[in-house]
């Protein structure tokens, strides 16, 4: 039994290329129904993202499953295979297998360490659930996949430095008040990645939020959304002493807080301290703000510095991530191996005894005057012999189960032996 995995992500392929093969929430069952309808593939699942397009699936033939996924991939989306074949890899048995742990604890992602894959893969695999396309090997793969992603991020520090300009902001403002509970959030300007990081710190429990924004339209709109307050935009710089945390994301020119203007504000909230982030390209707080007690301004110049850092430390982390994904994969690939070795090892063990008794019961029929010691040495005889020709080939597929030799003595064995089909022996 082999797990084949086949797709294309943000690395082997643009954008222009993922669209063409992304499945809808709506394709998708009906893509699983057809996958596992193809004698190939025993079982099937499929992960479509915006960032990747992968078929999971077991055969016991990897070769001819790992063309049927391409060819389903072209022939579902109606595309010739020359479209995809300079963008689809494709992964067997081990590989497949730390391919799928590596994903999950993203590992394998834009962004190291961003936790938004593993609920993608849980959901692809419930969907597959649903679809019943998925059996004992899948699921026992994909049990093990969110196992070994949560030992990746108990056990590392991937996921623990901020490494977006939004989520790195929010880090640094915990940094400074210990935590964000009962303090108020002022956003000067609607921009996009100040949102997110207005975004972050509501769902760190803050007391409040006000809106500044030139259209007053949607600031009332971001209000309503963050269960705020919006205040005229001229009038802003009167409701900063409410405000512990001052976003600041818009398209003026000049500054809208000077250094004198926030001294006075500190001198208001008497030295309470307040933190800045100027997210502008140009810049809406002076700079020597950062020269007044108390009062922290971090730009995006200095939020990029944060990231650099904990991207370094991601990728340290993702080195550790590596060798617990190599231990998991050695036991998931053990258990697949003692699932299919087990039952080998009974099927020759009781191979060789029909042999053995087919000719015990054709020697018995040519020797009448045989006395019942003597069948019973033959019975003893020929029992210790063929326990004797099977103790090493059984050994050596018990030993080999531990690494990738395993599957092909496993094959080897069952073709050397007849297993799977009629030889001169069972015909006799």
């Amino acid at each position: 039994m082999q797990i084949v995995a086949v797709g294309l992500n943000h690395k082997s392929a643009p954008v222009s290329v993922r669209e063409r093969i992304a499945f809808t929430a709506e394709q998708q069952e009906e893509a699983l129904r057809q996958l596992v309808s193809a004698p190939e593939i025993l079982e099937g699942m499929l992960l479509s993202t915006c960032n990747r397009v992968e078929l999971y699936a077991c055969s016991h033939d990897g070769a001819a499953a790992e063309a049927r996924l391409k060819d389903f991939l072209c022939e579902f989306h109606g595309l010739d295979d020359s479209h995809l074949a300079n963008h689809l890899y494709e992964f067997r048995a081990e590989q497949a297998v730390r391919h799928l742990f590596r994903v999950a604890a993203s590992l394998d992602s834009m962004v190291i360490g961003e936790p938004q894959i593993l609920g993608q893969l849980k959901e692809a695999f419930a969907r597959a659930e649903g679809c019943r396309s998925v059996g004992l090997i899948l699921t026992r793969l994909l049990h093990k996949t969110f196992s070994v992603a949560k030992r990746v991020r108990s056990e590392t520090a991937i996921a623990s430095q901020a490494v977006s300009i939004s989520y790195s902001a929010v880090e640094l403002a915990r940094k400074i008040f210990g935590t964000l509970e009962d303090r108020t959030v002022m956003m000067i300007g609607a921009g996009e990645m100040c949102e997110l990081a207005a975004r972050h710190l509501v769902n760190h429990q803050t007391a409040g939020l006000l809106v500044a924004n030139r259209t007053l339209e949607r600031a009332l709109q971001l209000a309503k959304q963050f269960n705020g307050r919006a205040v005229p935009f001229n009038d802003f710089p009167d409701y900063l002493p409410q405000a512990d945390i001052v976003l600041a994301s818009t398209g003026a020119s000049g500054y809208l807080l000077t250094r004198g203007q926030v001294e006075k504000v500190i001198r208001q909230r008497k030295n309470r301290p307040m933190f800045f982030i100027d997210i502008a390209v140009p810049r809406n707080i002076e700079p020597e703000v950062n020269q007044v007690d108390n009062a922290y301004l971090y730009d995006i110049d200095d939020l990029q510095k944060v990231i650099d850092a904990n991207l370094k430390e991601r990728r340290k982390a993702a080195e550790k991530a590596e060798t617990i994904i190599d231990q998991e994969v050695g036991r998931y690939q053990r258990w697949l191996n003692d699932l299919e070795l087990t039952p080998t090892i009974r099927e020759l063990q009781q191979h060789l005894e029909d042999i053995r008794r087919r000719e015990l019961e054709k020697t018995f029929a040519q020797l009448n005057g045989l006395g019942t010691k003597e069948r019973q040495a033959l019975e003893a005889c020929t029992g210790a012999m063929i326990k004797k020709i099977l103790h090493q080939p059984i050994a050596v597929l018990k030993e080999r189960r531990q690494d990738m030799t395993g599957e092909q003595y496993l094959d080897a064995a069952r073709v050397l032996f007849g297993l799977d089909g009629p030889t001169d022996d069972t015909k006799s």
